[in-house]
């Protein structure tokens, strides 16, 4: 247990202390793997020798729970965890989630919404001067005024409502060093205002050189255009060399001021930050609850790098981490890899090598090291830049040499593979041995869509673009004579997609032979372009208006689309062909989804009989209409 940090006050006296220099809580468990920032940034601080506290899921109606370790000598972190709690909650259509995978056995309810908030408003309740210093993605994407979609309107700055002193925003290993020094050399927490990747409150203005002001929160709440154009110069203003400092206006509360974020960790950095002594498992007094089920995910996986230039248009990245990547050394990866063959449970496979895009190793052009990226444009969309670096060797030559280490049987890619970037590769390499090693039995591909319009506003390449990585894809299978599939994921209801382009998704998705299990319907999570689109109905880009399907009925409509060979679909269906103008596509013909209505009905009923009769050769049939849809997707 010493080999973990403290979780309760007898683990602190074992040590040897007689007080925390910070409290670190989160949402999650505590899991010590470097998977999880709640572990990166304890242990970070750890390193340069403060003495940290973790409390994990505290009962937040109990101030007793957050008096663990008493008053800590420097200040209280505070995160949600590693994923939105409202995401982690919620699903799409705003129900309950059953589960949630970060904490013991899957038990939902050891947390409440928005745990930044109300973990911060305990703390204060009890100690009332103690610095808090908010971090990790839920507070990082409400740094400033945002769109909530669960409540469905716009609300302040997470700073504002929490009562804490600071965000660390992004990537915070730089940042929180930085804080921890300055409320080590005394200086009072409302006078940290100079660290990048950081946002504070502030009087005024005087306090952010050369700030850019933006609209009030009451502009931008009372407003969907100045709320557009507010967060145009936010998303702009995301890249550590080009930002300024922005400020937000709340009247005679003051400002919210957001610093330019962080710089990227060096090389040298992030191998130091892996490096750091993890436990690589939950701590052990979650063993008898059946462990964290998010660990089982990523435990047998290795993050090679951070941050990602893809700029697709519903993903938070650009946002949090930033397009510049930062990436580790082989040596530090392998370091790991081989570590994680001595553990008793691993079984020989490599479950992922890579991060937010797995094919990344490098960032796209030269110059974003020194420049910055580009405010205006984007490295692969609408085309590959001219300047764009399309090179897969680094990555093509760490996957050999992990492939080589004894007891690793299979190294497999599961992070994602951006398929336009490996088609923009004029080397067939990476593909060949993609296909010959790091498969295992399907590729998943995201090309979202189908509608030139809607990947417009999705910031992803035309359709025409994927049809080429299939093709290429189909024909490195054919040479290695392995019958491996691409499943692709799609997404309904994204600003912009009417019901023609689900219908025309539909049709795709009829050709392919392929019933999607799930549907992902659009999530509007905050401070992404797409959710921006969403609550405007205007893309912040260039001002332009977006039809957005907000109504939950034309929501459920084109889902249902997508899945129009179940026969509980049906009605919704024949209603979005109605609205389409497309009943051509009802009737008997092989290019037709559904049949007749009264055709409909005597099928259903002869399948009522048969199944209720023949369970048993039902799901042989299931196996063979498995079976059929894998021959045509490769044919396609």
């Amino acid at each position: 247990m010493q080999d973990f940090l403290p979780i309760n006050k007898k683990d602190m006296q074992k040590r040897g202390w007689d007080c925390v220099d910070f409290v670190y809580v989160t949402g999650d468990a505590y899991i010590d793997h470097p998977s999880f920032g709640s572990a990166i940034i304890s242990r970070l601080l750890e390193s340069r020798g403060y003495r940290v506290g973790i409390i994990a899921q505290p009962d937040w109606r109990k101030k007793e729970s957050i008096q663990v370790f008493g008053e800590p000598r420097l200040g209280f972190l505070v995160t949600a965890g590693n994923m939105d709690s409202m995401v982690n909650h919620y699903t799409v259509s705003r129900k309950h989630r059953q589960k949630d995978a970060y904490s013991p056995g899957g038990q939902m309810g050891l947390r409440p919404d928005m745990p930044t908030v109300v973990y911060s408003n305990l703390i204060r309740q009890t100690y009332k001067h103690t610095p808090i210093i908010l971090g990790g993605i839920e507070a990082s994407l409400r740094r400033l005024a945002h769109y909530d979609y669960w409540s469905n309107r716009v609300r302040r700055s997470v700073l504002m409502d929490s009562g804490a002193d600071l965000i660390s925003y992004g990537m915070g290993e730089h940042s929180i060093i930085q804080i921890a020094e300055a409320l080590q050399s005394g200086i009072p927490v409302e006078e940290i205002t100079y660290i990048p990747g950081t946002v504070f409150k502030s009087k005024e203005l005087s306090r952010a050189y050369d700030a850019i002001v933006l609209p009030s929160f009451e502009a931008v709440a009372a407003d969907k255009k100045t709320y557009a154009e507010s967060f145009n110069i936010q998303y702009r203003n995301t890249d550590p060399f080009t930002a300024h400092p922005l400020a937000e206006d709340y009247g005679n509360r003051g400002y919210v001021i957001q610093n330019p974020p962080a710089l990227p960790l060096t090389q040298q950095e992030m191998d130091d930050v892996y490096d750091l002594p993890y436990r690589e498992t939950w701590h052990p007094v979650y063993d008898s609850m059946g462990g964290i089920p998010a660990l089982e995910e990523i435990k047998f996986s290795l993050t090679s790098n951070r941050g990602c230039f893809g700029g697709c248009s519903f993903c938070a990245l650009t946002f949090h981490q930033g397009r510049i990547l930062q990436t580790r050394s082989h040596e530090s990866i392998l370091r790991e890899a081989i570590k994680m063959t001595q553990d008793p449970d691993f079984k020989g496979y490599i479950h992922d090598v890579g991060g937010p895009t797995a094919d990344f190793r490098q960032p796209s052009c030269q110059k974003q090291l020194t420049k910055g990226v580009c405010q205006n444009r984007q490295c692969l969309f609408p085309e590959p830049c001219k300047n764009l670096r399309v090179d897969h060797s680094d990555y093509v030559s760490l996957l050999r040499k992990l492939r080589e280490i004894p007891g690793v049987k299979k190294v497999f890619i599961r992070s994602g593979v951006r398929f336009d970037y490996v088609v923009a590769d004029k080397s067939p390499v990476f593909l060949k041995e993609l296909v010959k090693h790091h498969i295992s039995g399907q590729l998943r591909v995201a090309p979202e869509h189908v509608s030139n319009q809607v990947l417009h506003y999705m910031g992803k390449p035309n359709h025409q673009v994927y049809e080429a990585f299939i093709k290429a894809y189909d024909k490195e299978n054919q040479a290695t004579g392995k019958k491996q599939y691409a499943v692709p994921y799609f997404m309904s209801s994204h600003p912009g997609c009417t019901l023609k382009d689900a219908v025309k998704l539909a049709e795709y998705v009829r050709d392919l032979g392929f019933t999607p299990e799930q549907v992902q319907d659009f999530y509007p999570t905050p401070s992404t372009l797409s959710t921006c689109m969403y609550y405007t109905g205007i893309d912040p880009r260039d001002g332009t208006p977006v039809y957005v399907p907000r109504d939950p009925h034309e929501k459920a409509i084109q889902r249902a689309l997508m899945q129009y060979k179940n026969p509980a679909n049906r009605k919704l269906v024949l209603e979005g062909l109605k609205k389409a103008g497309r009943m051509d596509l009802v009737g008997f013909g092989p290019k037709c989804l559904i049949r007749p209505e009264r055709d409909s009905k005597d099928n259903n009923q002869r399948t009522e009989r048969t199944s209720t009769g023949h369970k048993a050769s039902s799901g042989k049939r299931t196996g063979r209409t498995i079976r059929n849809t894998h021959k045509k997707k490769t044919r396609k």
